[in-house]
């Protein structure tokens, strides 16, 4: 049976997910294909004769890119089943299958999909949970390591780099977060041995840095420090960066110096809003002064921050909007903060925990199929143009590679209500002054 994976964009990642998924196929009997939509182009001949075909959606664009690839691959795999998997594969089945799917997984989809190469297998939308053993991810069929995004040093050298993960699924349960309405605060632990072996491969493959994905590295520390300490032991000159939500560095900041002394350059964390009133809406479990707490104890420890925003929202204003710029100024967070993240609007998922409050119920609408959203509009019109042009902004400045102190200046006139000619920039294209990622963080 042939058995074609395919991922639409994993952050610029080689996706672990649809690694992962392949090993499962490959002991199941299949013959498995990988295809990644990301880097390299659409092409039916890799869909013909296949007897699967199982799309990964990770994230929100992943999703909308998947909904866009559908009719194509049914074209070109008119025999085949046609699966999605993956956390937004579980959010928008029902939609999904009005695409053309004949099945959505998310959770543990592993088995799942395994189990979907019999011809006899259930379709529908299923979420599964079960603990299982995973397999060692089966990444040779993917793309090399070197098509994928890279870690660019201050020095301008660069790092091919690798992603994998040691749990998914997260203990919290924050109110926008798209983890919550399909693992409802329920944690599943990848075991030690499948992560180091996984990243020994990448290693052999030619990486030099890895992207530990987790939704949360703390959401179980100790299994996540032992499997640190020991790919540390093995390869010693080997970076690699983790996301932490702010609770968690405050409560386990005796192990930063663990991070930093086993080779992590920076830690990306959800702070979302510095407003206290804002954080308390999304449950975030962390005020703005313990963000900033957060901050300062990173930068003592010698690891850089990569802090995650969430600036428009149905409570956002102008004002507000600029105190957040100048905040971020205040506490030399401009390098450290790609300019998507200060364009950032709320995503209203199906499920999503943001639908208890009445004030978000009013403003929104009923869920788009095709946006895969709940569709909202500010109570003040301005905002909503705000955001407009701040994403404007930021896709210039990526579209220039400008550095993010290049464009700042450009957010704060925004914020003040004039707005900078197109092409401004206060400094020449970007050379790096802190680690980054080629592909920034974003939902």
């Amino acid at each position: 049976m042939k058995a074609v994976l395919v991922s639409t964009y994993d952050l610029g990642r080689q996706p672990f997910g649809v690694a992962s998924a392949a090993a499962w196929l490959a002991r199941a009997g299949a013959d498995v294909r990988c295809v990644d939509l990301a880097v390299e182009p659409f092409d039916p001949i890799a869909f013909e004769g296949a007897d699967l075909v199982a799309l990964y959606l990770p994230m929100h664009t992943a999703a909308r890119l998947a909904a866009r690839f559908l009719p194509a691959i049914r074209r070109a795999a008119p025999g085949a089943r046609l699966c999605c998997f993956g956390l937004y594969a579980a959010l928008n089945g029902e939609s999904l299958l009005e695409l053309g799917a004949d099945a959505a997984t998310g959770g543990e989809f592993e088995a799942v999909l395994a189990d979907q190469m019999r011809p006899e297998a259930e379709g529908g939308v299923r979420t599964v949970l079960d603990r299982q053993r995973f397999l060692i991810p089966l990444r040779k069929g993917l793309p090399a390591l070197d098509g994928y995004a890279h870690l660019v040093m201050p020095d301008g050298t660069r790092r091919v780099a690798g992603a994998t993960q040691t749990s998914r699924g997260c203990l919290h349960r924050c109110r926008h977060c798209p983890v919550v309405p399909v693992y409802g605060g329920t944690l599943r632990i990848v075991q030690r041995e499948v992560v180091l072996a996984d990243v020994d491969n990448l290693v052999e493959a030619g990486a030099g840095h890895v992207t530990f994905a987790d939704p949360d590295f703390f959401n179980a520390p100790t299994h996540s420090l032992r499997i640190v300490e020991e790919m540390h032991r093995r390869h010693p000159r080997l970076s690699y960066d983790v996301t932490i939500k702010v609770e968690h560095l405050l409560r386990y900041r005796r192990h930063l110096d663990v991070l930093k002394r086993t080779g992590c350059l920076f830690v990306t964390t959800a702070v979302e809003s510095f407003d206290d009133a804002v954080l308390a809406r999304l449950e975030k479990g962390h005020t703005g002064s313990e963000a900033v707490a957060a901050v300062g104890l990173l930068r003592a420890a010698g690891l850089g921050v990569k802090p995650t925003f969430i600036p428009f929202h149905p409570w956002t204003t102008r004002s507000g909007y600029a105190a957040f710029l100048a905040r971020l100024a205040e506490l030399k967070l401009v390098d450290d903060v790609p300019p998507v993240q200060l364009s950032l609007r709320l995503l209203i998922t199906r499920r999503s925990r943001l639908l208890e409050l009445p004030e978000i119920r009013r403003i929104s609408g009923p869920f788009d199929p095709q946006a895969l959203v709940h569709p909202w509009r500010h109570p003040d019109p301005d905002v909503d143009e705000m955001q407009r042009a701040a994403a404007a902004i930021a896709r210039e400045a990526a579209a220039a590679g400008v550095s993010p102190g290049a464009v700042f200046e450009r957010f704060v006139r925004l914020a003040e209500g004039a707005v900078a000619a197109a092409g401004e920039h206060t400094e020449a294209p970007r050379r790096a002054k802190v680690p980054y990622l080629e592909e920034p963080w974003y939902c």
